[in-house]
């Protein structure tokens, strides 16, 4: 079985996440809660409390912002900014000195991230549309970029690399908290859409996601987090291709320990790091 074609996958990714944005999470009576999630993979309750009602979605896998080290007057750029979680929570450290831009491709979530940042007063942060492979944002313009379950939704990774490597200033950083496998998926798992839009199918081999980061020309490339990201890959597999693949002899639980979150910072060469890039 091949996977889901790479000419579709943005309409793929775009009509699920448009779901998602109407519906105001996951979805799912009995599941966790947007807050119940950020809190498992890093956030703390002050966080959860400093943003607009709606802006988290529960969709992270991690929390880059936290070894982002941001710092006052800065400008960060949140690729697939969805409904701005981590966007207003950047605008909160940058002050109103700094600026922060939000891109995302689904106009259901810009609309509601935008309504957020209308509603809550917040005049340092914006959101265009944009695919996170072809930036709208201007060359060496930013301080930081971070990012949170994003790009393992694109099939051009190393497109996205070179883009944050352009966008960056000298010296600049960026934290990512992205999934990655440690083993290949059985064919079947990597060709359904609901793996690639619950961030399972479309994640790149941990090696080759390092390596697509020194590709662009990043450097100082350090593994901050990795934590097991198993439990989702259960929940999105639909149950007849788990039947299907046990049937076939593939052990489902353990496919899902080989799928991680990894929080990932690396640099732009340029001027020294500064003691505030510890953290």
């Amino acid at each position: 079985m091949s996977r889901v074609p790479i000419e579709t996958v943005h309409d793929v990714v775009r009509t699920r996440y448009g779901e998602i944005a109407r519906q105001g999470s996951l979805g799912g009576c009995c599941g966790p809660t947007p807050d119940e999630v950020s809190a498992r993979v890093g956030y703390d309750r002050a966080a959860l409390d400093a943003v607009p009602d709606g802006a988290n979605l529960g969709l992270g896998c991690g929390a880059p912002i936290v070894h982002a080290a941001l710092r006052p007057g800065e400008t960060v750029l949140d690729l697939g900014s969805g409904a701005g979680f981590d966007a207003f929570l950047a605008a909160r450290e940058v002050g109103a000195a700094g600026h922060v831009i939000g891109v995302d491709m689904t106009d259901e979530m810009l609309e509601r991230a935008r309504a957020n940042a209308a509603s809550s007063d917040a005049t340092n942060v914006e959101f265009r549309k944009g695919l996170i492979e072809a930036l709208p944002v201007d060359d060496a313009s930013v301080d930081a970029v971070i990012s949170n379950c994003v790009i393992n939704l694109v099939p051009d990774k190393a497109a996205v690399y070179r883009e944050v490597a352009r966008v960056l200033r000298p010296g600049g950083r960026v934290v990512v908290s992205d999934v990655v496998l440690d083993a290949p998926l059985p064919a079947g798992v990597a060709a359904s859409a609901e793996a690639l839009t619950g961030c399972v199918a479309g994640a790149s081999l941990r090696a080759d996601y390092l390596a697509t980061i020194a590709a662009a020309g990043l450097t100082d490339i350090e593994v901050l987090g990795d934590r097991g990201f198993g439990a989702i890959v259960l929940d999105v597999i639909p149950p007849a291709l788990r039947s299907d693949a046990e049937a076939a002899g593939v052990d489902i639980a353990a496919v899902a320990e080989t799928v991680r979150s990894l929080t990932i910072r690396a640099r732009k060469e340029g001027r020294p790091k500064t003691a505030s890039w510890v953290g």
